[in-house]
């Protein structure tokens, strides 16, 4: 039997079986470029201050079509209204689909800001380890309080984990106590998978543990080898140890909106470079 045949009989079993699933539209879903994909500006945070249009043009002929923003010195819109920010935006291509920010101060003025422009979601980036779990309970009251705010001004809010949530607090791991004590109707949670992955848990893990609370994912690589306790360890895409193309396609499957790539390490190169060779990265994933 030629070569050529057999092909052909193995690629007929494979439509075959995906036709009795179905049809074939699930085999190549599979297997689509990722699209869409952003940048947590903090990625730029010594850059971005100087000038910040001329840092976002940057971005978007990078290839990013979303952005995440954070509270910066120059607020979340860098001197410009929230309305002057989405047009700069959206004549460059680009979206912000979420923003950091400091959730104790101005909340209320931030989601109708937010929901004006069609943001789809304030996260609140840090709480710190807490002492107890009764700590934790508190913050996730006050997670449910932000996500009523949000929600009556058309958007979600969101907490994006450290690795302390990951690490057990009288034999509980705080990550679970925030999400069991949240809405899940108006709070969602932004896997930080970095930050998941240094105190030696399985991303994937977490994800099927709670496939419809994570929405959004920080898309950052930790360096080969490096010591658990050292938590400045952040690379270029690719040249680390998470295995984003199984995890992203996984988070995919299990509900996972927006993937957003984060770093905090520049080692030999310069934040905008890394930006930039972040983006091929994620050009060229499948999921």
């Amino acid at each position: 039997m030629s070569y050529n045949r057999r092909q052909f009989i193995k690629t007929g079993g494979v439509f075959a079986s995906a036709l009795a699933l179905g049809g074939t539209t699930d085999l190549f879903a599979a297997y689509k470029p990722l699209k869409q994909f952003g940048l947590q500006l903090y990625t730029l945070r010594d850059d971005l201050p100087k000038d910040p249009k001329g840092i976002l043009k940057q971005v978007a002929a990078f290839g990013y079509k979303q952005i995440e923003g954070y509270e910066g010195g120059q607020g979340i819109y860098w001197g410009m209204s929230n309305k002057e920010f989405k047009k700069f935006g959206d004549d460059l291509g680009i979206t912000m689909v979420s923003t950091h920010c400091d959730i104790n101060k101005d909340f209320e003025k931030k989601a109708a800001e937010a929901g004006e422009i069609g943001m789809k979601y304030l996260i609140c980036p840090y709480i710190g380890p807490q002492k107890t779990l009764d700590d934790y309970k508190r913050y996730a009251d006050k997670f449910n309080a932000c996500g009523d705010i949000c929600k009556k001004n058309g958007l979600r809010f969101a907490y994006h984990n450290h690795g302390y949530t990951f690490t057990k607090l009288d034999g509980v791991m705080p990550q679970d106590t925030l999400m069991q004590n949240t809405n899940a109707d108006t709070v969602d949670f932004e896997m930080d998978i970095y930050w998941v992955a240094t105190p030696g848990e399985d991303p994937i893990a977490w994800l099927k543990k709670y496939p419809k609370r994570w929405r959004l994912c920080h898309v950052k690589d930790r360096q080969k080898g490096a010591d658990p306790k050292e938590h400045d360890a952040s690379v270029d895409l690719g040249t680390g140890s998470l295995d984003f193309a199984k995890i992203l396609k996984e988070a995919k499957k299990l509900n996972m909106e927006y993937f957003i790539v984060e770093q905090e390490r520049y080692a030999g190169t310069t934040p905008l470079k890394a930006a930039e060779v972040d983006a091929a990265y994620m050009k060229k994933l499948s999921i």
